[in-house]
C-alpha cells in the first residue's frame, strides 16, 4: 500500500510539476527513484528506473567479478533493495542481479552483476512526459565478446571500490600482515618459541612465492621486528589500495595441548563460537598500545554507506576463506573447525576482503615442529598462493559464499566506492 501511495504521488508530480533542470545547484533535495523494472532473456537484459527528474548517468565496466556500473549524482532510491534479486534461472542469462545505493557524498551508483560477459547497448535518460521533469533511466545490456568487455574495462576511468580491481587489473595489491612484533611478542609456545618470529618467517616465504608469480603487488605491514598498531596495519592496507588483506598469526591453548591445526577467520559482529571469541579478544588486545582505543573507521562515511560496503565485502571474505581452507586441506593439518568468524579489529575495514589465518597452536608440539620447518612453510605458503590465484581468477562466485546474508546487495565487493580509493 505504501508503494502504491508513492506511485500515485509520483504520477501527480509528473503531470503537475513545472519543468526543472536535473542536477542544478539550486535544488534542495536529490531526485527520487520511485519505480524500477527488470527483464532479461538469453539475448539481452533491460533495467529501467523511474526518476523524479533527469540525472547524468555515466556507465563503466569492472572486472573480477564482472559488472556494469552506472554512476550518477545523488539519487534517493525509494525502492526495496530486494527488487534486485534475480531468482534462480536457466544458465545463459546475462544478469545475476543488480544493486543501487549511495557511492559517496553527492553521488550514487547502480551495479549490475553479470553472469556472462555483457556490454551496454543503450544507457539513456529521457522524459517520461515531454516538458515535465520526471525521467526514465534505461539500461540495456547485450552479451558481447570477451575482448569487447575487456576493452570497456580498460577504458573505464572509475575505481572499482574494492581493490580487487586496481589501477592495473593484472596487478592486484595483496597486503600481508605478520601479527605482533617489537615489544609485542604475541603467543609464546613450547621451547620459548614466539609467535611474532614464526609468522614473520611465514609471511616472508609467502611473499617470496607470490613475487615469483609476477601477478601481484605485495605489501607487508612490517618488514622486521617492529611494533605496528592494529589501526596502522589497516591504514597501510588502505593507503596501498589493497585488493586482499591476509593477517597471519599463531595461537596457544595451554589448557589443552592436543588442540592443533590451522584455522581461517573472517570478521563478524558475533563470534561463530566461544573459541573464536577468545582468539579475537586476545588478538584485539595484544596488538594495541596501552591506553590506545580503536580509532574511528573512515568517520566521513555515513552509516548506511559503511553498512553497504561491509556487507558486500564480507561476502568475498567468505569466498576467499572457503577457498583458502580447501587449498590448505591438502597441504597441512587443519583445526577440527577450520572456518570461523569473530570481531577482529584488523579485519573490519569495509574496503577490501580480509582474513586472519592462525597457522597453528604453539602449545602443541606437532604444530610447533611444523611451523618451525622451512619445508612446511613452503608447502603451506604454496597452498595459499594457489587459493589467492583461484580467488582473483574468479573461480569462486558470490553465490558460493556462506556469509549467511541474502540478496544481491551482498553479492559484490566493489559496488560502491570509497568503496573507491
Amino acid at each position: 500500500m505504501a508503494r502504491r501511495g508513492r506511485l500515485a504521488a509520483f504520477v501527480v508530480f509528473t503531470l503537475m510539476a513545472p519543468p526543472l533542470h536535473g542536477g542544478s545547484a539550486g535544488e534542495a533535495s536529490p531526485p527520487v527513484a520511485v519505480g524500477v523494472r527488470f527483464s532479461q532473456n538469453e539475448n539481452a537484459a533491460k533495467l529501467v528506473f523511474d526518476l523524479s527528474r533527469a540525472v547524468d548517468a555515466k556507465p563503466a565496466a569492472l572486472a573480477s567479478p564482472d559488472r556494469i556500473v552506472i554512476d550518477m549524482p545523488e539519487v534517493n532510491f525509494e525502492l526495496d533493495p530486494s527488487v534486485g534479486r534475480v531468482s534462480a534461472a536457466p544458465e545463459g542469462l546475462p544478469v545475476k542481479g543488480f544493486r543501487f545505493g549511495p557511492l559517496a557524498a553527492g553521488k550514487s551508483r547502480i551495479v549490475v552483476d553479470l553472469a556472462r560477459v555483457t556490454c551496454p547497448s543503450e544507457i539513456s535518460v529521457k522524459p517520461i512526459v515531454e516538458g515535465k521533469p520526471a525521467a526514465r533511466l534505461t539500461i540495456e545490456l547485450k552479451p558481447c565478446a570477451a575482448s569487447a568487455f575487456a576493452a570497456l574495462v580498460r577504458s573505464s576511468s572509475i575505481s572499482s571500490g574494492n581493490a580487487l580491481q586496481t589501477a592495473n587489473p593484472a596487478q592486484p595489491v595483496i597486503v600481508l600482515d605478520p601479527g605482533h612484533g617489537g615489544v609485542d611478542s604475541g603467543a609464546r609456545g613450547l621451547h620459548g618459541i614466539q609467535e611474532k618470529s614464526l609468522v614473520f618467517e611465514f609471511c616472508a616465504e609467502l611473499k617470496r612465492q607470490l613475487d615469483e608469480t609476477k601477478r601481484y603487488v605485495i605489501v607487508v605491514t612490517r618488514d622486521g621486528d617492529q611494533y605496528v598498531d592494529l589501526d596502522d596495519r589497516v591504514a597501510i592496507a588502505r593507503k596501498a589500495n589493497a585488493s586482499l588483506f591476509i593477517s597471519i598469526h599463531a595461537d596457544t591453548l595451554n589448557e589443552d595441548t592436543n588442540v592443533s591445526g590451522s584455522t581461517v577467520y573472517t570478521v563478524a559482529d558475533r563470534a561463530s563460537d566461544g573459541e573464536a571469541a577468545r582468539i579475537a579478544a586476545r588478538e584485539n588486545a595484544a596488538d594495541r598500545s596501552p591506553g590506545v582505543g580503536s580509532r574511528a573507521d573512515n568517520p566521513g562515511v555515513t552509516g548506511i554507506l559503511f553498512d553497504l560496503k561491509r556487507r558486500e565485502t564480507r561476502t568475498y571474505d567468505h569466498i576467499f576463506s572457503r577457498g583458502l581452507v580447501e587449498s590448505l586441506r591438502g597441504a597441512t593439518k587443519l583445526n577440527h573447525n577450520p572456518e570461523r568468524s569473530a570481531g577482529f579489529v584488523v579485519l573490519k575495514a569495509p574496503e577490501f576482503p580480509s582474513v586472519l589465518v592462525e597457522l597453528g597452536y604453539l602449545s602443541n608440539a606437532q604444530d610447533v615442529q611444523s611451523l618451525s620447518s622451512a619445508e612446511w612453510r613452503a608447502k603451506a605458503a604454496a597452498a595459499m598462493v594457489k587459493a589467492i590465484t583461484a580467488f582473483f581468477a574468479g573461480s569462486g562466485t558470490p553465490d558460493s559464499a556462506s556469509s549467511g546474508e541474502s540478496g544481491v546487495a551482498s553479492t559484490a565487493v566493489q559496488a560502491a566506492a570509497p568503496v573507491a580509493h
